[in-house]
């Protein structure tokens, strides 16, 4: 199952936020869509799952338009995790679960044996079966995430939709849920379209990146966004800055005091991230007690030791934080 994107155009009352969008998205791949605050993505993910009419174009579920899909033909194909929140009292986490079988009981919405089955399976899925008898309101932002899911793999579609689903989570649960969507895609050959502002997490899952910059979307792989130089866009206005090299992000710290460092491994690595945010713009030094600043990053193999030297007058700290207080302090 695929899904198409041609020419399309979406927004509100006939004002397009985006126009001539031109995407695509195969079985058993994870879409991150990724933009700014008011880009446009909760509309185009709206617009997909057939929330909110399209302005223009044409979006293409297996070659076959999705408008000419019947409601329920529609609910078996493709489902959403929307941001709104839960609010029903006293449901549990099995019937929450169990909603995404309702396209596909009789008029009286009574599950089969198959049904059933369905549901339980999801919840192995996403890890959550021991949770089944719970109430929603019980659970954390992680896990009412993971049952929100299982509501959509119990539902069956070839297409899931999640809108924001890493919004209000903490890190480590950011990244255990992208990891997660992607073992969805690789085991159970889904194709999962999230859209988030966290671009460092989307690089870090997503097999294709749809990158909202400049009233336009691009599309492919992290890796050759990175490389073409599509990143900029996000960033344009802001403090923020990518790193083309080593992709990180970084803020951009106004580095005008030169200060030499000497060491090697991960202490002078995280020293110089230290002194960068501080203000100070650091280059290398085999021999930094001639130079007028200098840190000097030592080890006997179980403790470190930092040395500032500043005109002559040397002080030693057994701590980047330590050193960074006094240095802000100007007491060296």
């Amino acid at each position: 199952m695929s899904l198409s994107i041609k020419n399309l155009s979406v927004g509100y009352r006939q004002q397009a936020l985006l126009s001539g969008i031109r995407l695509a998205a195969a079985e058993g791949e994870l879409v991150a869509l990724i933009g700014r605050n008011g880009t446009g993505k909760s509309t185009l993910m709206r617009t997909l799952a057939r929330l909110q009419p399209r302005i223009a174009g044409e979006v293409l579920l297996s070659g076959k338009p999705t408008q000419d899909f019947s409601k329920t033909e529609w609910a078996e194909q493709l489902s959403i995790v929307s941001t709104d929140a839960v609010g029903v009292s006293h449901l549990t986490v099995r019937q929450l679960v169990a909603f995404g079988r309702f396209p596909y009981t009789n008029w009286l919405g009574k599950l089969t044996a198959q049904d059933l089955s369905k549901v339980d399976e999801a919840m192995q899925l996403v890890g959550i079966a021991h949770l089944a008898h719970k109430n929603l309101h019980e659970t954390s932002d992680g896990e009412r995430q993971r049952a929100m899911i299982a509501r959509t793999l119990a539902q069956d579609t070839g297409i899931i939709l999640l809108d924001e689903p890493t919004a209000f989570l903490d890190m480590p649960n950011k990244y255990e849920l992208v990891w997660l969507l992607h073992r969805l895609t690789r085991e159970k050959r889904k194709t999962i379209i999230f859209s988030t502002h966290d671009l460092n997490i989307a690089m870090q899952g997503a097999d294709k990146l749809w990158l909202i910059a400049d009233n336009r979307i691009c599309e492919g792989a992290p890796e050759d966004l990175a490389l073409n130089g599509q990143f900029n866009g996000i960033f344009e206005g802001s403090n923020l800055n990518f790193n083309d090299t080593n992709g990180e992000f970084l803020i951009r710290h106004r580095q005008t005091t030169p200060i030499f460092l000497a060491g090697k491994g991960k202490s002078a690595f995280w020293t110089q991230k230290a002194l960068e945010r501080n203000g100070y713009w650091v280059k290398p030094s085999d021999s930094p007690q001639n130079e007028p600043l200098s840190v000097v990053v030592s080890s006997d193999g179980l403790t470190i030791r930092w040395t500032l030297t500043k005109n002559g007058q040397t002080t030693s700290f057994d701590s980047i934080l330590k050193m960074m207080e006094k240095m802000r302090e100007g007491l060296f």
